[in-house]
């Protein structure tokens, strides 16, 4: 009997311990299974935290990146408007508007139809006087401004005094002094020109080169004939060279032959001027004339036709 009871006190003492461990076991495999899941948790976080951070990152760069694309997109547009803008200053586009319309064939100018054409006359003056060459411009830059300016100007002499038979009734008849070329009228930003300002004391001074006698017009018959389009510095040379050639060949200004000529005065005017850039007047107007002089030629001039230029 007693061993029974001893057998039944060791039953239960090992079902007892066998309870135990598996209480012990659950607890731990629990508090390994809710660290399990904070690890989880907290990788998770982090991961969402880095994933944030990134799309943050990336975010910033691109919105970065748009702005400098918008700038340089504004900058590069400012740039253009302003290479647009002095493109067309320098292209002289209204008086090359003016020009092709009222200008004609025989270089004679219709007065009559730049009175009419006068808002767009004056707004191209108020381009010339608003804009003074300077040294950041270029050489043919400021030529052709100089030019175009003396061809406009003087057209606005005789269209503020149309009709008028000569531009000389318009001032006295002491040169330098009270001639239409001496009217101080021209305004460009903060300085005042006459029309002889320009062509003697800016283009012959600064350029010494003859062919601005060809293309300067004076608004008479016997001036060169005015160009039906603005000097531009683009192709300046080109177009000054064939004022000269159209000049010297044209029989209503120069008679030539070989052996003898009737030249425009002005050839003997601005003699200096022409043996400047050859040798002789003669080897100046063989440089464009279709009939080459001989250099034992017998010169005479023509007189000076200073009726209107009136188409």
């Amino acid at each position: 009997m007693k061993r029974l009871i001893v057998l039944n006190v060791i039953c239960l003492l090992l079902v007892a311990n066998t309870y135990a461990c598996n209480s012990n076991k659950d607890v731990t495999d629990s508090k390994k299974v809710k660290k399990s899941e904070e690890t989880e948790v907290n990788t998770e976080s982090n991961s969402t935290s880095i994933k944030d951070d990134e799309e943050a990152e990336n975010s910033s760069e691109i919105e970065s990146s748009l702005q400098d694309k918008k700038s340089m997109k504004k900058e590069g547009v400012s740039k253009t408007q302003k290479k647009s803008t002095s493109d067309e200053f320098h292209n002289h586009s209204l008086w090359t508007e003016l020009t092709k319309k009222h200008v004609a064939s025989n270089g004679y100018m219709d007065y009559k139809g730049m009175i009419k054409d006068s808002v767009k006359l004056n707004k191209y003056l108020d381009q010339l006087s608003s804009k003074h060459p300077n040294k950041s411009w270029t050489s043919n830059e400021r030529k052709a401004y100089w030019i175009n300016a003396y061809n406009a100007f003087t057209v606005k002499l005789i269209v503020d005094n149309y009709p008028v038979e000569s531009i000389k009734d318009l001032g006295g008849a002491i040169y330098r002094v009270n001639t239409p070329w001496d009217i101080k009228f021209i305004e460009i930003e903060d300085k005042k020109y006459h029309l002889n300002d320009l062509e003697h004391n800016i283009l012959r001074k600064e350029w010494e080169d003859a062919r601005i006698h060809a293309a300067v017009n004076c608004a008479s018959v016997s001036c060169p004939k005015l160009r039906a389009e603005a000097f531009v510095a683009s192709k300046l040379d080109k177009q000054l060279d064939e004022q000269m050639r159209i000049f010297v060949n044209d029989k209503t200004k120069n008679e030539i032959n070989e052996e003898s000529a009737n030249l425009s005065k002005l050839f003997k005017w601005f003699s200096g001027d022409f043996k400047n850039n050859a040798d002789s007047v003669i080897d100046y107007i063989n440089k464009y004339s279709d009939v080459k002089l001989s250099e034992k030629a017998k010169i005479d001039y023509l007189e000076y036709d200073w009726g209107l230029n009136d188409k």
